[in-house]
């Protein structure tokens, strides 16, 4: 492969948004349903992080936060390939994009590179914030209003990659299901 060919596999399926818009529980939910996933790089970082009292927290370096994200999602993503039929993305690599612009920082041009490298299908669901549904845990300490500006973070960065955003319903689950379901048919 060249090093500058565009990976793109139309089945990769990416949903994305801002902490707490049911984006996890609806992938589980899809996962259920016998479809392939990926684990949100985010979360399983802060929760390993934390167990090791590791630096790339949110809170203590967000930007080695971010690179460990990166890494992830570039491994789900090598992972994915192997893979057949649709696979759902809990988040992709332009979040990182967004989490960089969320942080007031400037995208380094190996992340940019990345998105523009591994593609995903091109219409991406976006998770919009939900107040009803929104809650904190151990890993998701941000307010509302954080959740907030990280979906315009990271639907700013998807739109900016040649993405076209797809928003998720508000509506309950077996319903978003069949919403995601009917759009990947089309």
């Amino acid at each position: 492969m060249l090093a500058k060919e565009r990976l793109s596999i139309a089945p990769f399926h990416v949903v994305t948004g801002g902490p707490g818009s049911g984006k996890t529980t609806l992938i589980d939910a899809l996962a259920e349903a016998g479809f392939a996933r990926t684990i949100e790089a985010g979360r399983a970082i802060i929760q390993d992080q934390t167990a090791i009292d590791g630096p790339a927290l949110p809170a203590r370096d967000p930007v080695l936060f971010a690179e460990l994200m990166l890494s992830w999602e570039l491994q789900s993503y090598r992972s994915a390939q192997a893979q057949r039929g649709p696979i759902f993305f809990d988040r992709g690599v332009p979040d990182i994009a967004g989490y960089y612009r969320l942080i007031g920082h400037t995208v380094p041009p190996h992340v940019t590179a990345a998105a523009d490298r591994f593609r995903y299908n091109r219409r991406v669901f976006a998770a919009p914030p939900w107040p009803e549904i929104f809650g904190q845990d151990a890993e998701r300490r941000q307010t509302f209003d954080e959740a907030v500006r990280t979906f315009e973070a990271v639907t700013g960065a998807y739109r900016d990659f040649g993405y076209e955003l797809v928003p998720l319903p508000l509506v309950p689950l077996p319903q978003r299901v069949e919403f995601v379901l009917q759009a990947i048919r089309q």
